[in-house]
């Protein structure tokens, strides 16, 4: 029982202690915090340029560096969208859990998560609609917790985990960009911020969560959910190669250049370099065997995207 293995562990729960006063700690009114300027200068960066899915390829090399700037523009309305999508989708499971048997320690620091996330819910998606006058809508998420409902909790928070994770390697980045404007470093700060806590604490509850599942999963069972997770992983990255995004950036034929960016070479790096760190907790702890995953453009855990 989950509850039994949290009560047992005394690191987990001073870290949990931490964390707690940390939150209170750092606490700020996102609503004050920003400058929003009217506008930001098109002729610039939006997104480092390492970080956008063209980075290193031919699809590059046959833009100029105007088109390389607006398409910089979109790509980063997109990655504040996947986080105002995958925001609301992580509130909505922890909600479910909170006050919970087996998560009644963990339901204080729950309260923190949910609160901050909800504040990085709405600074994103102010973003968003301030400078790109759009949310871009992404594909509905159906994984298979009904399907392995030993394993449902312990699904939902390493999705959450994987989701930070992706996301801080990018904010964590931007945040010291100086090639960007400061609106966008500072959101990118202040989101890393928070996230490196809800980061900890991920790791710690899924270790645990994933100590529980062995006790109630057969092998077999195992190596299906650990093969949905290398799909869900696929699908994370594969989010950031937006169709939409292309069109919106003048590109011709979006949906062949999306194809032609997930099948280059630097596709492949491009995803061991992002999800490096999660990648080696999930081989770390166990939870997978390797860090290789199916080659992108395969089906993935919530369809195709």
């Amino acid at each position: 029982m989950i509850s039994e293995l949290i009560s047992k562990d005394e690191r987990f729960q001073e870290i949990l202690e931490r964390l707690n006063r940390k939150s209170v700690e750092d606490y700020y009114n996102p609503y004050r915090m920003f400058e929003w300027p009217d506008s930001l200068p098109e002729n610039r960066w939006w997104m480092s340029p390492e970080l956008t899915t063209t980075y290193g390829t031919e699809v590059a090399a046959e833009l100029d560096q105007e088109q390389l700037y607006r398409l910089s523009r979109y790509e980063s309305i997109n990655f504040y969208s996947l986080n105002v999508d995958g925001i609301r989708d992580l509130i909505i499971e922890v909600t479910r859990r909170i006050h919970t048997r087996g998560f009644e320690i963990p339901s204080e620091f729950f309260h923190h998560f949910i609160g901050e996330e909800n504040e990085h819910m709405w600074f994103f998606a102010e973003f968003c609609q301030r400078y790109g006058k759009k949310i871009y809508r992404q594909v509905e998420s159906s994984g298979q917790d009904e399907t392995w409902p030993e394993a449902a909790s312990f699904l939902v928070f390493v999705r959450i985990l994987l989701f930070e994770e992706l996301v801080d390697h990018f904010n964590s980045t931007m945040a010291l960009d100086e090639r960007l404007h400061d609106t966008i470093r500072a959101v990118n700060r202040i989101h890393h911020q928070d996230e490196s806590r809800h980061i900890a604490f991920g790791r710690e509850l899924v270790s645990l969560l994933f100590e529980d599942l062995k006790t109630k999963a057969s092998p077999e069972r195992l190596d299906e959910i650990r093969e949905y997770i290398k799909r869900y992983v696929n699908y994370s990255f594969e989010s950031l190669f937006n169709p939409q995004v292309y069109r919106d950036a003048g590109i011709p034929e979006p949906f062949a250049v999306r194809r032609r960016l997930l099948a280059s070479p630097r596709s492949a790096e491009f995803q061991q370099q992002v999800l490096r760190k999660p990648l080696n907790f999930l081989v770390k702890t166990g939870i997978l065997h390797d860090r290789d995953l199916a080659p992108a453009g395969l089906p993935t855990a919530r369809g195709n995207s």
